[in-house]
C-alpha cells in the first residue's frame, strides 16, 4: 500500500486536464490521489466540523495526514502544550476513518533531549494510538538513542528531501510504515524532480516492501501535482487508489 499526494490540495493550471472538471478543489484532488497532507492545521486550528466536511466530501479510501500545530512543536517547543494537543486531537477527529498519519515536524533548533522527548511522547500516546510520523531536523534526533525512544513509541522518523543530514533520506524509528516528504530540490519548495528522480523514488518505495505514504511538497510553482501524478503513474498497481 503506497499512498501518493500533495501537501494541501490545490490542482494547479499546468495538469488541470488530469483531473476531473466537476466539483469542488478537494473532490477533484481525490479523484486522482489517494491522500492529501493539511499544513494548514500548523498554522491554525480548524473546527471539527470543517475536517467532518473535508471527510465528507472524499471517497471511502482517501485518507488525509494531518500537521500538529507549531504551537506546540515551534513555540512550546514540545514541553507543556497539554491543552492545545487535546484540542488539536478533538477537532481532527471529525475526519473519523478518513484520518491517517499524524505529522510531527520539529524545528531545525530543536536538539534531542531525551527529558524533553519523552514526556511528550508519552503524553501524545495516552491520547493518540494512531499513526504518527516525526519530522527532526537537527541532527541529533538520527542517533541511535533517538532513534530507539521513536521506535518504543511507534514513531516512524519522515525521509525527507533534501536532507539536512545523511541519515535524513533513511526513514527511521518505528518501521510499520514509512513517510516521504518531498519539499523540493536543488531550491525547496520550488524544484521539480522529475522523471529520472522519480523512478527512483519508485524503485525505493517498491524496495521497502511496507506502506507508505508519500508527499510531495514543493508546490511554490505547481511542480507537486505534477511529479505526484508521474510517481503514481510510475508505482502503478502499487500505489492506491
Amino acid at each position: 500500500m503506497i499512498r501518493v499526494g500533495t501537501a494541501g490540495w490545490s490542482i494547479p493550471r499546468a495538469v488541470a486536464d488530469r483531473f476531473p472538471t466537476e466539483g469542488s478543489g478537494l473532490q477533484r484532488y481525490a479523484a486522482r490521489f489517494s491522500f492529501a497532507e493539511i499544513n494548514t492545521s500548523f498554522y491554525r486550528p480548524h473546527q471539527r466540523k470543517t475536517y467532518e466536511r473535508w471527510a465528507a466530501t472524499t471517497p471511502d479510501g482517501f485518507r488525509f495526514a494531518v500537521k500538529l500545530p507549531k504551537a506546540i512543536t515551534h513555540e512550546a517547543r514540545l514541553i507543556g502544550g497539554e491543552a492545545i494537543l487535546e484540542r488539536f486531537l478533538d477537532e481532527m477527529a471529525g475526519l473519523g476513518a478518513k484520518r491517517g498519519p499524524v505529522l510531527i515536524q520539529l524545528p531545525p533548533s530543536l536538539v534531542f533531549e531525551p527529558a524533553v522527548a519523552e514526556p511528550f511522547l508519552t503524553l501524545l500516546r495516552d491520547r493518540y494510538d494512531g499513526d504518527t510520523a516525526l519530522e527532526p531536523r537537527h541532527a541529533s534526533w538520527f542517533k541511535a538513542d533517538a532513534d530507539a525512544m521513536l521506535v518504543r513509541f511507534r514513531i516512524a522518523r519522515v525521509a525527507a528531501d533534501p536532507a539536512r543530514t545523511s541519515a535524513a533520506v533513511l526513514s527511521g524509528g518505528f518501521a510499520g510504515f514509512s513517510y516521504h516528504r518531498l519539499h523540493g530540490s536543488p531550491v525547496m519548495y520550488r524544484s521539480a524532480y522529475g522523471p529520472e528522480r522519480v523512478a527512483a523514488l519508485a524503485a525505493t518505495l517498491i524496495a521497502e516492501a511496507r506502506p507508505a505514504w508519500v508527499v510531495f511538497d514543493n508546490t511554490t510553482l505547481g511542480h507537486a501535482a505534477d511529479d505526484a501524478l508521474m510517481l503514481a503513474d510510475r508505482l502503478g498497481a502499487a500505489a492506491l487508489p
